[in-house]
């Protein structure tokens, strides 16, 4: 799950792009081409933090996206300062990479930072657009079939994992330690979140995407998603009025509904005339150009009626999972999602900040113990749902448990709305940023735990992914 995560999509990704390098201080030449470096940089930094950290979390027994995520902390806020963001209180100075243009390029420090914030801004694109496509080719690889079996068992899942933490979390931050109620509000709101990206990466990498237990964290997470984002409306009006704005609720709970129920219907009758369309283009690209038009179109579409560009986008790998073309569409994003997938998950790793974890400095000794109670929430909140599963003789129920532990970017989005808001004291908000950062981190590695029965596969290449998707029934 992310909340609002792609607003760019409301723009074509290529004019966002261009307009960021072309709109650099007048006063400095060539600033528009050092805007590109300072991308291109980047770039290299993520991509070789992405590669050294996914293979050696590989060769010891881990998911490879755990070592992407590590890879970005190393590289990130946390310790080597090479990627920074200017929303994480970074500025030009903070940026190794700005400090090596300022050096070799000779730029003045008022150009290095307006070349640092528009280099931020477009590794931020393209770190939204990477997520985005990463569900659009997890809806690829699920079947809207076996997801819609499992669908009363999601629900009831993603309801549990809802409640849980929020009515725990928002008794316990009252009544142990006399947390206002609106903040003590925000904080169990934080809890509920479900970061549908890593969870959904890590089931992919497991091969475990397919299975019962796969099936219904994924439709959990993607109903979590839905409820997260009304529960996120009902906090955020509470805290600037101190009254809930039901009209909003109301209507997000209704094109929720509408765009999940209208996405499922589409795929009945989209599916043939999308055949026939890509069959009857003869140019390069003739069938992953039009899938990639759709996926952006839903992803827009979701974004504008104040969803999530993601939801838009899985849906979309849903429907054209349904078509005879799968196969030979899959093997065509595979590519695709490998150069822009990583920059995602290492992009999360890199704003993650664990200074808030030094108990060295007396304001963080306060989110500290605050922390350790909402980590503990969080991840027994989440297991307990796995106990919400009826009907699944021999089902793992603690593997969907710690399937929807990990919070991720969502979490930080609370917490971005609360501190925003103005609700939140500093221990309480680095509290729900330590819980985000364990939650994230943790999730991973326990995937991998409870799922003991197969040692973990290598990560799949093109020709297993084909084999995979061709012995599917259709």
């Amino acid at each position: 799950m992310q909340l609002p995560i792609l607003m760019c999509m409301h723009f074509p990704l290529s004019t966002g792009i261009t307009f960021l390098l072309t709109t650099a201080t007048p006063a400095e030449a060539g600033s528009g081409s050092l805007v590109l470096a300072g991308v291109l940089l980047s770039l290299v930094v993520i991509y070789f933090a992405s590669k050294v950290g996914g293979e050696i979390s590989n060769r010891i027994g881990l998911p490879p996206v755990l070592g992407e995520l590590v890879g970005g902390v190393i590289i990130g806020v946390s310790a080597l300062d090479l990627l920074v963001f200017p929303e994480g209180g970074a500025d030009s100075s903070s940026s190794v990479i700005m400090q090596f243009l300022q050096l070799t390029a000779g730029i003045s420090p008022d150009a290095a930072a307006s070349i640092f914030e528009k280099q931020s801004e477009v590794i931020s694109v393209l770190s939204e657009l990477g997520v985005v496509i990463l569900l659009f080719e997890i809806g690829l690889e699920s079947n809207l079939k076996e997801l819609l079996k499992v669908g009363i068992q999601a629900t009831v899942v993603a309801v549990v994992g809802v409640a849980v933490p929020f009515a725990v979390g928002t008794v316990v931050l009252i009544s142990l330690f006399g947390v206002p109620t609106i903040p003590a509000i925000f904080a169990g709101a934080a809890l509920t979140a479900t970061s549908i990206g890593i969870t959904s990466k890590v089931l992919s990498e497991l091969g475990k995407l397919n299975s019962p237990e796969g099936q219904i964290i994924l439709g959990a997470a993607v109903i979590d998603d839905v409820l997260g984002i009304i529960v996120l409306a009902v906090v955020a009006s509470l805290a600037k009025t101190g009254v809930v704005d039901v009209g909003n609720v109301v209507y997000l709970i209704f094109s929720a509904t509408a765009f999940l129920l209208g996405a499922i219907l589409l795929g009945r009758f989209f599916n043939k005339s999308f055949v026939g369309l890509a069959d009857k283009l003869k140019t390069r690209g003739s069938l992953v150009i039009p899938a990639f038009i759709f996926a952006y179109a839903m992803a827009y579409l979701a974004s504008v009626i104040d969803l999530e560009a993601i939801l838009g986008a899985f849906a979309a790998g849903l429907v054209l999972d349904e078509t005879d073309e799968r196969t030979e569409l899959q093997e065509q994003v595979i590519p695709i999602a490998d150069v822009l997938v990583p920059i995602f998950f290492v992009t999360v790793g890199a704003k993650t900040d664990l200074s808030v974890l030094n108990p060295a400095v007396p304001s963080n000794r306060e989110g500290l113990v605050l922390a350790s109670v909402l980590i503990a929430i969080a991840i027994i909140g989440k297991v307990v749902t796995g106990l919400a599963v009826f009907g699944q003789p021999g089902i793992n129920r603690l593997a969907i448990g710690v399937g929807m532990i990990p919070r991720g970017e969502v979490g930080l989005v609370f917490a971005g709305v609360g501190s925003a808001s103005g609700v939140l004291s500093k221990p309480l908000e680095a509290a729900i940023i330590m819980m985000v950062i364990l939650t994230t981190f943790l999730s991973p590695p326990l995937l991998r735990v409870v799922f003991p029965d197969e040692a973990l596969p290598a990560p799949e290449g093109k020709e297993e992914a084909l084999k995979r998707v061709a012995n599917r029934q259709p």
